[in-house]
């Protein structure tokens, strides 16, 4: 169980930090239920979430080794990359949604390279999976920033330069 102040990974909305846990009731039910919010929402987004929601990858923020290694894995290749785009975007999304760091950064590795490789081309890269790469740097990125005390415009330029990725325009930016 998390602690009020913890800062968690919540599907879908990245980077939170616990505000409150209490008890509430809904249609008879009573459950503790996390009181969380989104670091950078600039709205005030509040999110309500059961302790024991087994639907929602909710994750402690990793910690510094292990950012260390996943950061390490840019070093080698991701993973197979797929040709049919539909079973590609199926198979990533489904990585990405296990909460597996190391396979999410394998994903985040393969995209990248990728991305260059097509760009480089001169063709465009698939919009399905700039979109799966933009979550992951939005999510992956900043968490690796943070148990790394730095900035995600510095993890992203490390990353870049592990692939050996020179061309500021062969990927955007992600912040």
């Amino acid at each position: 169980m998390f602690k009020i102040g913890d800062l968690i990974v919540y599907s879908g909305h990245g980077i939170c930090r616990v505000d409150e846990i209490s008890e509430k009731t809904y249609t008879g039910i009573t459950k503790a239920y996390y009181v969380i919010h989104p670091i950078e929402n600039s709205q005030k987004l509040t999110i309500s979430t059961p302790v024991d929601n087994d639907k929602t990858v909710i994750l402690k923020l990793m910690n510094k080794e292990e950012a260390e290694n996943i950061l390490e894995s840019f070093n080698s290749a991701g993973i197979n990359w797929i040709e049919k785009p539909q079973l590609r975007g199926q198979v990533f999304k489904d990585i990405v949604y296990t909460g597996n760091r190391m396979d999410i950064a394998k994903v985040a590795n393969t995209l990248l390279r990728k991305k260059h490789e097509i760009e480089m081309a001169s063709r465009k890269f698939y919009e399905q999976d700039s979109r799966i790469l933009s979550t992951i740097q939005n999510i992956l990125f900043k968490e690796l920033a943070i148990s790394l005390n730095t900035s995600p415009e510095a993890i992203f330029e490390k990353i870049k330069s592990m692939l050996r990725i020179n061309n500021k325009t062969a990927i955007q930016d992600i912040c």
